[in-house]
């Protein structure tokens, strides 16, 4: 505890005698200051006990120490020490009243007390304090160190809410809470996570104070890790303001985590080489070798049907670190193995079918397209259909067409059961395949334009039914030797037979890409 205006007066060798503001003496002492200007306000910070003997005051003028007194109190300044046997043998009852009036603290100084053994003892009672705070903060560190070695993180924070009376919480890359202590402080962190996110924007390491939901508490935010994308956010709830020992604790944790952090991604890109290399096994058909090589790590990933996600992004960019984070972060929330293997502007994901990885996944990918500009083409993802270790080679080339697809559409993400389930027409939408058919049945079109025929209605009709002429002209309205002329006609323009089955599949084609455009 700092000094207090009740410890100076307890204090033996001070002889202190109160004269006024008895109900306010525990106000904490941040220094003492002897000065005689009539005006001392300009020189003060606040928090100080003034000490003076009156050389240039008039202490029996009322009106005087009413406006005095009141400055003092208005500055932050915490008492007032008035020396007796100097120039007055008692405090004027001007200034007594006056210090009563505005409730600040008068104390007596006695002759055979001089300032500085005042200025002493509040300077004494200052260092031990702050001495106390050191002792209290290594000693939280150690304890912090000590719980951070033998129970991990969540020990840490459990810790560290006993050593600052309050909580503690712990945010994964995404925002999202990982741990926090006690229990019940696990809802209220997750009411931060906008906050965390705004923090994570900025380069570590980085702090910010925010209100806690509903005002409830003072929560400090701290970024953990030392690369450019902070990898975690710790947060502290307290009553008020952290003091000295619990600002030691909070430090000592901020340090603690980051370490773990950083030791965490060595661990992690260690994890990632061994990842790549039961990728390349299982895509060069050697299941068995993959297994031997995940063992424990990926072991049960490869033992069940899952999925192949193949993304790509700008190399300079952040969206493969955002879906590759999304997907680590929803593996840890819910105990899932995934293996997540960089490849400069790629990014591949092996996760659970059905599990929450893939999950995480697919509404990152949603969440990017509905965020998405024009002209956005920052990340493109493929998701193949479900496989196992032996048909691993076939979901890559699943997930790497469901890709290139979804960079034709300018979609963020293409699954394969889209492409390989349903219609063939939405795959007519291409930009290519439109250009293709409009080139084909351009000759056609310009014919009906003079008005000599109905050529690409003709054709249509035709094809539907299957070359069947009289069921064909019978839709036309027309009589079956005119369509024969159409027919004919059409083989002239285009110069191909229509009895080659690839012509007429291209024709059809062609009249459903166009068809599909103008509907």
């Amino acid at each position: 505890m700092p000094p207090t205006l009740a410890s100076l007066v307890h204090h033996s060798a001070l002889k202190l005698t109160v004269r006024a503001g008895e109900d306010r003496l525990d106000a904490p002492v941040r220094w003492a200051h002897a000065s005689e200007l009539a005006d001392p306000v300009p020189y003060m910070e606040g928090g100080e006990l003034l000490l003076i003997t009156a050389l240039k005051l008039d202490a029996e003028d009322r009106e005087a120490m009413r406006r005095y007194v009141k400055r003092l109190a208005g500055a932050g300044v915490v008492g007032l020490g008035f020396a007796v046997g100097v120039h007055y043998d008692d405090i004027p009852e001007a200034l007594v009243d006056a210090a009563r009036e505005e409730g600040l603290p008068l104390l007596e100084v006695p002759r055979r007390t001089p300032f500085l053994a005042i200025s002493k003892a509040v300077s004494a009672a200052i260092a031990a304090d702050q001495y106390r705070a050191v002792t209290a903060g290594f000693a939280a560190q150690r304890e912090l160190t000590r719980h951070t070695l033998t129970d991990g993180p969540e020990g840490l924070l459990a810790a560290l809410a006993s050593q600052v009376d309050g909580w503690a919480a712990l945010y994964d890359a995404s925002g999202a809470v990982v741990a926090a202590a006690p229990d019940w402080a696990g809802r209220r962190a997750a009411r931060l996570t906008a906050e965390v996110t705004r923090l994570r924007e900025r380069p570590a390491p980085a702090s910010s104070v925010v209100a806690g939901p509903e005002n409830e508490d003072r929560v400090e935010l701290h970024s953990l890790g030392t690369g450019r994308r902070p990898r975690a956010a710790l947060a502290v709830g307290t009553a008020s303001a952290p003091g000295t020992a619990e600002r030691y604790a909070v430090h000592s944790a901020v340090a603690l985590l980051t370490l773990t952090t950083e030791r965490s991604r060595s661990l992690h890109a260690a994890e990632q080489r061994i990842g790549a290399a039961v990728l390349r096994m299982l895509l060069a058909g050697e299941p068995d070798h993959a297994r031997a090589v995940a063992g424990d790590l990926y072991g049960g990933l490869l033992d069940a049907p899952f999925r192949i996600i193949v993304a790509q992004g700008v190399a300079d960019g952040d969206a493969l670190g955002a879906l590759a984070e999304a997907a680590e972060s929803a593996a840890a929330r819910s105990g899932e193995a995934v293996l997540v293997v960089p490849e400069g502007e790629r990014l591949v994901v092996l996760a659970a079918d059905g599990g929450t990885v893939v999950g995480a996944c697919c509404d990152h990918a949603a969440a990017r397209e509905a965020a998405r500009k024009a002209d956005d083409d920052e990340l493109v993802v493929g998701l193949s259909a479900p496989a196992g270790p032996i048909t691993a080679s076939a979901a890559y080339k699943q997930a790497e067409q469901a890709l290139s697809v979804a960079r034709r559409r300018g979609r963020v993400l293409v699954e394969h059961e889209q492409m390989a389930a349903g219609s063939v027409l939405p795959l007519l939408a291409d930009d290519a395949v439109k250009a293709f058919a409009d080139g084909l049945l351009r000759a056609l079109r310009d014919h009906d334009a003079t008005g000599r025929g109905d050529l690409v209605a003709s054709l249509r009709a035709w094809l539907s039914r299957h070359g069947q002429w009289d069921a064909a002209a019978a839709d036309l309205g027309v009589h079956r030797h005119t369509l024969r002329y159409r027919m004919r006609r059409v083989e002239e323009i285009l110069g191909r037979s229509l009895d080659d089955p690839d012509v007429r599949m291209e024709l059809w084609l062609a009249l459903k890409a166009t068809s599909a455009d103008t509907a």
